[in-house]
């Protein structure tokens, strides 16, 4: 079993802000599984999160039954939800991915990685203070300054971090996020299907 959970902010202000990058890549992941099911989100209030119960059928060996995710607890408390559905599904820290922004990356970059510190990333300090360990993957989604001088994000505007990342994408941004989203739900795809190691392979940036 596998819970997948995308970090974000609810409410409808908060839909293409940065800080809902996470969960933009579950939404694209369920729409892309859903060719073949019409379920979608359901508001879970004991849990605190909206909720998708899917089975994983990979080309090869058995199916998997897969927990998407998008806690309701504002990202700064987003560990309340993804302890309750830990705890609720019997889901062990390792098989939890964690899908979020990461400032530290730059826009449209992906890196997979399991434990390691939050960086500053308040969602992601809740979940390992809530969960008691540090060790679950992360799908980390760059939205933080660019290699391309053009499209570059000022250093002051990373300063305001808290401000920044509620802000949504400028125009020239907008096409790397929409590829960033299609490769996050791509990425969660190949993990199930042939491993987190293959995915990790294929689409952490270099």
């Amino acid at each position: 079993m596998k819970l997948i959970v995308g970090l974000g902010n609810p409410g409808e202000k908060y839909l293409h802000t940065r800080h809902n990058l996470g969960f933009a890549v579950v939404d694209q992941f369920l729409k892309d599984f859903q060719s073949a099911s019409a379920e979608g989100w359901t508001l879970n209030d004991k849990l605190k999160s909206e909720t998708v119960l899917l089975d994983w059928q990979p080309k090869v060996g058995k199916s998997e039954r897969v927990i998407l995710a998008k806690p309701q607890t504002y990202m700064n408390n987003s560990g309340l939800g993804v302890s309750l559905l830990a705890s609720y599904y019997k889901v062990d820290p390792e098989d939890i991915w964690v899908v979020y922004d990461e400032l530290d990356l730059p826009v449209g970059s992906m890196k997979i990685k399991i434990g390691g510190a939050a960086a500053g990333h308040h969602g992601v300090e809740s979940v390992m203070e809530s969960i008691g360990t540090d060790k679950f993957w992360r799908f980390r989604l760059g939205i933080g300054l660019s290699h391309d001088k053009e499209h570059a994000i000022s250093k002051q505007q990373i300063n305001h971090a808290e401000t920044f990342v509620l802000s949504t994408f400028g125009s020239s941004e907008h096409g790397k996020i929409r590829e960033l989203i299609k490769h996050g739900s791509d990425a969660l795809q190949m993990a199930l299907e042939k491993g987190i190691e293959a995915s990790m392979n294929r689409y952490n940036s270099k």
